[in-house]
């Protein structure tokens, strides 16, 4: 087991001992093999981090991690220097294409399945930081002395969207590139900034950490900072690089590092390419739901399964200001645990957009486990969609985002527990089979079933297939929730959106059987089960009909989440009655089976769960309170939820 140092005064031919280290992080990653340890110290390396081996096990793995105490950036870009002004405040750069080697970001469209836009016009993977921090793309050279008029939305002007994220203060900086046979000129308004007097880059490099081959296992990625990586839009029909990532291999550890600026995702644990790469944007002849559906079946040719992928820890980083996901994946993510993670900015530059966005966006999240993390300020906090079987999203904070969760076309078990959901646009619920126990929902809720798109289920805690089938809507559970009501017209707040369902699947099959004997049309009749108890509404948020045991308050509990330097508090003021809701704990048996997956809600190694501790770790007493704290009292209250490192 061998050690390998990196440092900025070092030399590739050297051993890359302590005393003799190497000059860059690749070529201890050429050499570096199971068991081996390459540590990095303090400085900025711009190279693009392909391992070449791969580990043997958790217990044989290859570590890369920054020198204890010290800063280590890598970045996807490079300095540009020699910027001369054209008019005003625009400026010009000549770069040669040679600096791209074969990719060059500012050639290479914004494209992929479910981009939505700009579609006519695309947007470039380039990009340009001022100081640290990115530009705007404008679609033309004019529009660098006059962005309001750059439209990249059937629905909004460019300067519109652009402004909900800009401080009152801020002033725009955008650039538009010119790409020929040998050289891009990149053309740039920076207001009343000289760039050669400022740090000026731009992103040359797809990735800062990502293998080139599949089949890389075993892997440790501990305490960096990385940025700046020109990655591409990464839909689940797609590969799916990331500015890091495993590229379809088993077993990583991605932890306490900062990600950000990323063009479009930071962390990938997602899908290669040879089950599919943008089929349905490059040939047009299916949807991409059935490109999508094909590779699924592909990848269970070609090896998907627990044994060979997935099954990786991300934990305790920061990853934000990317344009499109902080954690993306598809099939490669299952069996992962994400935790301890603060994501922040994501997709809310509004460059360009689609229908794969999200603080973590992941298809087939199977028996992934998301705990314990801070989402805010994105444009969607989780978003689980398709086979999230075995799922369970526990124990986070959704802060200031656009909308908070949406779990789509999946048939469940999946668990949802002990979060706290403070968007207006709290849950968008178009999935069957999910679980909602000891959350705090503040804004409103849409459900709907999805008929057309019959999305496929597992073995349990599997990738072998076992069938496909719609999404009927319910076959939900509710328990011991608190749901806060809204003023949007037209909107639920609380569950009455179950009202009248069967509350058990034995009243579910004698309602089906009293329109006789018959196929599939027999059971599109019948709303499915609703599972629904103990839950606590205030402010006008409604019930389900037929729920037994609950309150109904108009009392307003006046919820905030303050941030302050120290961490994140949650304040809430409750009623003497809300204490006294009958409840239990919640466990495997209560939640039962899902009806159509036939599966329970149980651990990812297949014994029965219990929700026995709160959002911070507090046991659960025999009656616990609804909501996803404990040991609150009747009044004000103020409790610490997130902690800043």
């Amino acid at each position: 087991m061998a050690i390998f140092h990196v440092a900025k005064n070092g030399n590739n031919k050297n051993n890359g001992s302590a005393s003799a280290p190497f000059f860059t992080i690749q070529k201890a990653a050429d050499i570096a093999s199971a068991g081996d340890t390459v540590i990095v110290h303090e400085g900025e390396y711009r190279e693009w981090v392909k391992p070449k081996n791969s580990g043997n096990s958790h217990t044989q793995r290859i570590t890369y991690e920054a020198a204890k105490g010290e800063h280590v950036i890598i970045k996807g870009s490079e300095i540009v220097t020699n910027w001369k002004k054209v008019e005003a405040s625009v400026w010009k750069v000549t770069v040669p294409n040679t600096l791209f080697g074969d990719f060059n970001p500012f050639a290479t469209e914004l494209m992929g399945d479910w981009v939505v836009a700009p579609y006519e016009n695309p947007a470039h993977l380039g990009d340009v930081y001022l100081n640290g921090k990115s530009l705007f793309e404008a679609r033309s050279k004019e529009d660098l002395l006059n962005p309001e008029v750059r439209t990249i939305s059937p629905y909004q002007t460019w300067r519109r969207r652009v402004e909900k994220i800009l401080e009152p203060e801020q002033t725009l900086f955008v650039w538009f590139a010119e790409v020929f046979d040998s050289e891009t000129v990149i053309y740039a308004n920076f207001q009343d900034v000289n760039p050669n007097e400022a740090l000026t880059e731009i992103n040359v490099r797809r990735s800062c950490f990502y293998p080139d081959k599949t089949a890389m296992n075993y892997i440790t990625v501990r305490g960096f900072e990385m940025a700046h990586a020109a990655s591409a839009w990464a839909p689940p029909t797609a590969d799916q690089p990331g500015l890091l990532g495993p590229n379809w291999s088993k077993g990583w550890i991605i932890e306490n590092n900062n990600i950000h600026d990323a063009k479009c995702s930071g962390i990938s644990l997602g899908k290669e390419a040879s089950t599919g790469d943008n089929y349905y944007t490059k040939w047009n002849k299916k949807p991409g739901y059935q490109y999508q559906m094909e590779s699924v079946f592909m990848a269970s040719h070609i090896g998907w399964s627990k044994e060979t992928i997935g099954s990786h820890i991300v934990r305790n980083n920061k990853i934000h200001d990317c344009g499109q996901t902080g954690i993306v994946g598809h099939m490669g993510c299952a069996f992962s645990e994400i935790y301890g993670n603060e994501i922040y900015n994501i997709s809310k530059k509004h460059e360009f957009y689609g229908h794969e966005l999200g603080g973590i966006k992941f298809h087939a999240a199977i028996d992934v486990q998301i705990h314990h993390n801070y989402f805010h300020d994105c444009s969607l906090g989780t978003w689980l969609d398709w086979q999230a079987q075995g799922t369970r999203v526990s124990c986070n904070i959704y802060d200031r985002n656009n909308r908070d969760l949406m779990i789509e076309v999946t048939h469940g078990p999946c668990l949802v527990d002990n979060n706290i959901f403070t968007a207006d646009f709290s849950l968008v619920n178009a999935a069957q089979g999910t679980a909602f126990v000891h959350n705090l929902c503040c804004g409103f809720i849409q459900h709907y079933p999805v008929l057309n798109r019959a999305t496929p289920y597992h073995y349990p805690h599997s990738t072998q297939l076992l069938g496909t089938t719609p999404v009927y809507g319910f076959d939900d559970r509710f328990y011991q929730n608190i749901f806060l009501g809204g003023t949007e017209e037209n909107e639920i707040y609380g569950t009455a959106d179950y009202d009248d369902a069967p509350t058990s699947l034995q009243e579910y099959i004698d309602e089906v059987l009293t329109y006789g004997h018959g196929d599939v049309q027999l059971f599109e009749k019948v709303k499915q089960p609703a599972y629904v108890n103990g839950n606590a509404y205030f402010s006008g948020a409604k019930a389900f009909n037929k729920e037994m045991n609950n309150l109904i308050s108009d009392t307003n509990p006046n919820v905030a989440v303050i941030t302050k330097e120290d961490g994140v508090y949650l304040q809430i003021t409750l009623p003497e009655e809300f204490f006294r809701i009958n409840t239990q704990i919640i466990d495997t048996e209560l939640l039962g089976c899902t009806r159509l997956t036939e599966e329970y809600y149980e651990n990812p190694d297949g014994s029965p769960l219990t929700i026995n501790y709160d959002l911070l770790g507090n046991k659960l007493n025999k009656s616990p309170i609804a909501g996803p704290i404990q040991g609150l009292k009747a009044g004000f209250n103020v409790v610490k939820i997130y902690e800043f490192y």
